[in-house]
């Protein structure tokens, strides 16, 4: 079976399977495993590099304001390498390539026959998260190994829950952009809640929600996590002066009290794969740093405040 993953978070569902060997070909952002960085890359974006926040919002809101997708999928890569089963998902335009890409692409060149299987995921919370990663299994011909892996992962998952429920619970507010100010939803809230905390913005189960600054300095939270979409933690720090400067910043408690955090969104929080169970450490790490150790400060997250 030949595999091409067009979205970080199958690749790495991919690679927990066991079944990376397979993999023939990538997107431009799936960063790991380490192994999967020589394969032919078959994704990339249209947006110049070195834009803030701010400006990358204005791009991309202009660019799907036309009807054109933000990222460009390689047709003739795809044509040569023949893949039997392609990932992409439906969750969001912006975050990575979407199936309307891929299908635009397939269109071009396949013929009746030999047209690969499509696997398009879209998880909106962490059950949607279990039921693609069984979904990937199942179109890889390992149904059992989707099976198993999802029992691993909730029951790591369950172990960090069941020693929080017993903790007090800190007021979190968690930015997944920030210029505009958009708050994380989807999974997160149900994350912050198996970590020990209490989330203000976002719900389970609906994309992250906008917010004002007014609306984040008024719920004064006393943890403040910036983990945006596609941004490492050097990336985020670049851009915090943004946040630094809104009136008020040093009045909020997490401000006053050195809890405003930084994770790297890039690779934990925002890819619903596998690797939400660390994203889980991490937040159980920073919200209660006397109780839970993973070892992921300085690689996963640093305090900035």
């Amino acid at each position: 079976m030949r595999i091409v993953s067009l979205i970080a978070s199958s690749t790495e569902i991919v690679h927990a399977l066991g079944m990376d060997d397979r993999m023939v070909g990538r997107s431009h952002e799936c960063d790991y495993p380490e192994s999967i960085l020589g394969l032919p890359v078959c994704t990339e974006a249209k947006l110049p590099a070195g834009k803030n926040s701010s400006e990358i919002d204005r791009s991309v809101k202009a660019i799907l304001r036309e009807g054109l997708s933000v990222y460009r999928v390689d047709a003739d890569l795809l044509r040569e390498l023949q893949p039997d089963v392609i990932l992409t998902q439906t969750q969001c335009e912006v975050c990575a390539v979407s199936l309307k890409d891929v299908e635009q692409a397939l269109c071009e060149w396949v013929g009746p026959g030999r047209r690969p299987r499509i696997v398009s995921l879209e998880p909106d919370d962490l059950a949607g998260v279990w039921r693609d990663i069984r979904r990937v299994a199942e179109a890889l011909g390992e149904p059992e190994r989707g099976v198993r892996l999802v029992n691993r992962l909730r029951s790591r998952m369950e172990e960090i829950a069941g020693q929080a429920a017993k903790l007090d619970r800190p007021r979190l507010a968690t930015i997944e952009w920030i210029d505009p100010l958009m708050a994380a939803g989807n999974w997160m809230p149900e994350l912050i809640d198996k970590a020990g905390g209490r989330n203000l913005f976002g719900e389970a189960g609906r994309h992250s929600p906008p917010m004002s600054w007014e609306e984040l300095r008024g719920a004064d939270p006393e943890v403040m996590l910036l983990c945006p979409c596609g941004f490492d933690m050097d990336r985020t720090v670049q851009d915090l002066p943004l946040l630094k400067k809104q009136s008020g910043w040093s009045e909020v408690s997490a401000v006053r009290d050195g809890r405003v955090f930084v994770a790297d969104g890039n690779a934990f929080f925002n890819r619903p794969g596998p690797r939400l169970v660390e994203s889980l450490e991490i937040l159980a790490e920073i919200l209660h740093p006397d109780r839970f150790d993973f070892g992921h400060e300085g690689t996963g997250w640093r305090r900035v405040s």
